[in-house]
C-alpha cells in the first residue's frame, strides 16, 4: 500500500470480503500511526476475519479502490436512536491511504455509507474523532457534519470493563 500514484483513476467502492481482512487490519494500523498509537492496537487480521465476516458480523466495511489498488475504507456498524425511533450507523474507522488523499476517497466512502443507511430506513450517521486529529475534524465539518457539544463519550476498557462486567446485578 502507498507509494506515488497516478491521480486520475476512478474511485470504486465495494463491500469488503473475507479476503480483505489483512488490508483492513493494515488500515487500522495506518490510523494508529497517524495518531502515534500503534502500540495500543492489539487486534490482528484474524480478529477482523472472525468478527467482521460470517453469520453475525459485528461490523461492515466498505473498501475504496483506484485502478484495483486499495485506497481506503470505512468500517461501521448499525446503530439505533430511541429519540428518533429510527436506525442509523456509527463509523468506527475511516481511512484513506496517504497516496490517495485529496482525491475524494473519504467523501465517496461516507456518501456511499450514508446512502446505504438511508436505503435501509436510517436517518443519521455518527462518528468520533480523536481530539488531536484536527485535519479529520476539518474534513468532517466540510462534509456538513457537526461536532456535538451536548455529548461526551464515556468508555469502560480493560480493568474498568472487567470490573463493570464482574457483577451483572443478577441476584438470582
Amino acid at each position: 500500500m502507498g507509494g506515488s500514484r497516478d491521480k486520475t483513476g476512478k474511485v470504486i467502492v465495494r463491500a469488503a470480503t473475507p479476503d480483505d481482512a489483512v488490508a483492513i487490519h493494515a488500515a487500522i494500523l495506518g490510523i494508529a500511526e497517524v495518531l502515534d498509537q500503534v502500540a495500543r492496537v492489539s487486534s490482528t487480521p484474524a480478529d477482523i476475519l472472525r468478527h467482521g465476516f460470517g453469520e453475525t458480523p459485528a461490523f461492515a466495511v466498505l473498501i475504496a479502490e483506484i485502478d484495483g489498488v486499495f485506497a481506503g475504507l470505512c468500517l461501521s456498524f448499525p446503530s439505533f436512536s430511541t429519540w428518533y425511533g429510527r436506525p442509523g450507523v456509527y463509523v468506527q474507522d475511516l481511512y484513506v491511504e496517504p497516496a490517495f488523499r485529496g482525491l475524494g476517497v473519504g467523501e465517496r466512502l461516507l456518501r456511499r455509507l450514508a446512502a446505504e443507511t438511508r436505503d435501509r430506513g436510517g436517518v443519521y450517521l455518527r462518528l468520533s474523532v480523536d481530539a488531536a486529529n484536527a485535519s479529520a475534524q476539518r474534513f468532517y465539518e466540510r462534509m456538513g457534519m457537526e461536532w456535538s457539544r451536548e455529548e461526551k463519550i464515556f468508555a469502560a476498557r480493560g480493568d474498568a470493563f472487567l470490573a463493570l462486567a464482574s457483577d451483572d446485578g443478577d441476584d438470582a
